[in-house]
């Protein structure tokens, strides 16, 4: 599919997204595992969590409803049952590797695997804790999907993460919910923490000390009625593209605004950003509320360290904002984005330069300049849905009409992004 997109003088509205990715992966995993009906409302649309319920029914568990609201039967810790095929994650990393960690307590072997995107992406930070708390783990050429996990009764582990990393830091947690004792994870960064609120909810014993995250084994968790909030990460672009477009006012309802992951917030905002943070309560133990953005002239900055983990998201479309900026970009310490959905460096520093924008590719980030302009060009999502979208928001600020390629892969996280895009658009 081709996406023209024309330049916008304008970004203006208001706007409710769907919901948050992340949150929505966790509910549905956990509510499989709880005893009793969990109803979600405001479920994410995207593929990528429709892989998560798919593989869920296929291992036994009563699933209803659609559109964004679903009710998930679960059957407690015991109650998942063999699936008759191999469980099929789709484009999904968050879905293979926080399931492995449920499916690694079972007492029958699963294959998980995905498509051809998914089946480049190494397993091996996964694999290792499984393998230590007792579960047999193949994949092709040890580290690529797909995965052929032998269940086994679990043992509880201290597992220090080699690096930031919040689905690994899930999957091993999600293991610790079957083993004898308590499982622990301690983090080199802090990283989303979804998975800990989200456990608290459903009723697991979880303790957290500095950057040590603690659950206890064996526990009973219980379905809950929840609501996850709109996804910040969809949020960033139209927050970009509304920083960009002069005379700019955007409003966006009922987002997530969870401390590790707001980050995006304080950044943008250190660069000189107008948004301001509108009627903030707590919903579901996670921090909900609504934004308003204004065009902004801004002056750059870096991201490295452990903002790196906290932003690993939004990167891509933080790289085309750099590119306005005063003093441009700096990206560093994100040589995770080389293993995601595409190599992202790569892939953004093309895009850039196809659009006339100079950006160097660094082997773990990338340096962009600042004070340059977007000319409109023929740009590529390579299959992945941030690219698509973080370019969506660069046509938008070019000197005459762009062409996305491959533009459907936006659906993957966010099928109503061009639709939502469009509406706020002044040309």
């Amino acid at each position: 599919m081709q996406q023209k997109i024309s330049p916008a003088s304008a970004i203006s509205g208001d706007i409710v997204l769907p919901g948050d990715k992340s949150i929505s992966h966790r509910y549905a995993l956990i509510a499989a595992i709880a005893e009793g009906p969990t109803r979600i409302r405001n479920y994410s649309t995207g593929a990528d969590c429709h892989s998560t319920l798919g593989c869920v029914r296929a291992l036994g568990i009563e699933v209803e409803g659609a559109g964004t609201e679903f009710t998930i039967r679960g059957r407690g810790l015991e109650g998942l049952r063999q699936a008759a095929q191999d469980l099929d994650a789709g484009n999904s990393g968050s879905t293979i590797r926080m399931l492995s960690g449920i499916l690694a307590a079972q007492p029958f072997r699963t294959r998980i695997g995905g498509d051809e995107s998914l089946s480049r992406r190494p397993m091996r930070r996964i694999m290792r804790p499984l393998a230590e708390m007792g579960a047999t783990i193949g994949a092709r050429d040890d580290q690529f999907p797909p995965l052929e996990i032998q269940g086994a009764k679990l043992r509880g582990i201290d597992y220090a993460l080699p690096v930031a990393s919040a689905q690994v830091k899930t999957c091993v947690l999600l293991a610790g919910l079957y083993a004898e004792g308590a499982t622990s994870v301690t983090e080199p960064a802090r990283s989303r923490d979804h998975t800990e609120i989200a456990l608290r909810e459903f009723g697991a014993e979880v303790t957290v000390e500095r950057r040590k995250i603690t659950v206890a084994g064996r526990g009973k968790l219980t379905g809950r009625e929840l609501a996850a909030p709109s996804d910040l990460s969809s949020a960033a672009f139209f927050i970009v593209a509304a920083l960009l477009a002069p005379g700019s006012k955007l409003g966006i309802r009922g987002v997530g605004l969870n401390p590790t992951r707001s980050a995006l917030l304080d950044f943008l905002m250190g660069m000189g950003a107008r948004i301001r943070v509108l009627d903030l309560e707590s919903r579901n133990g996670e921090l909900v509320g609504d934004l308003l953005v204004e065009h902004s002239e801004l002056r750059g900055g870096e991201i490295a360290g452990g903002l790196t983990a906290a932003l690993i998201d939004e990167i891509p479309v933080l790289a085309v904002l750099g590119a306005a900026t005063e003093e441009g970009l700096t990206v560093r310490d994100a040589s995770e984005l080389r293993v995601k959905e595409t190599d992202r460096i790569r892939t953004v520093v093309d895009n850039l330069r196809r659009m006339g924008v100079e950006a160097e590719e660094l082997p773990d980030g990338m340096a962009i300049p600042g004070r340059q302009k977007f000319h409109a060009a023929e740009l590529d999502s390579f299959g992945d849905h941030r690219i698509a979208m973080a370019f969506a928001v660069a046509a938008l600020s070019g000197d005459g009409d762009s062409v996305i390629h491959g533009a459907e892969a936006a659906s993957v996280s966010f099928p109503e992004f061009w639709e939502t895009l469009g509406k706020i658009t002044s040309h």
